[in-house]
């Protein structure tokens, strides 16, 4: 059976909120330790910092199978989310994206014996969605069902806000 999961709008007019923010800048600082752990493994040696960013956001972050199609004006993002519950879903929508944000831990109380292993760690999902059209924020729904995140965004009548291309430079006239 779906459960629902809360969607938080955020209207592209406004800033977005401080908290979002700040749990954007936790997951860098993460990521950021995570990364120099693995560079201090390899011993400091310089020309890596690539390498260990992107195995610092692997060994961090999960990076779930998905699948955006759109049908009826409406677009239908489904995200493997095995091993989370509804609570532990956050879903942003924005006027041309979709971030889907989950966190879960496994802790084994201190009167719990006999555990020989356990291979259960803190999982973190992070994902944004960008959309190849402007969403409705405020109809935008998500259900979670054996284990598969379901976002359904209905598209706006809105045009999407078009950027204007830079004036080309104009060339130096030929030396004669």
């Amino acid at each position: 059976m779906a459960q629902q999961v809360a969607v938080e709008r955020i209207d592209g007019k406004k800033a977005a909120p401080e908290s979002f923010v700040d749990e954007i800048q936790a997951l860098s600082d993460r990521i950021r330790r995570r990364a120099f752990d693995l560079f201090e493994r390899r011993g400091g040696v310089d020309g890596f910092a690539v390498d260990d960013w992107l195995n610092a956001e692997q060994d961090l972050l999960l990076r779930p199978q998905s699948e955006l199609v759109e049908k009826d004006g409406t677009f239908k993002l489904r995200i493997s989310a095995t091993g989370f519950g509804p609570g532990d879903v956050k879903v942003i929508a924005q006027p041309e994206a979709l971030i889907v944000k989950a966190s879960a831990s496994h802790n084994h109380e201190k009167k719990e014996e006999n555990v020989h292993f356990c291979e259960f760690d803190e999982k973190t999902l992070y994902r944004r969605f960008d959309l190849p059209h402007r969403i409705a924020i405020d109809n935008v729904t998500a259900s979670l069902d054996n284990g598969i995140l379901e976002l359904l965004a209905p598209k706006t009548t809105e045009e999407p806000v078009k950027v204007q291309p830079m004036p080309a430079k104009a060339k130096a006239p030929a030396a004669a």
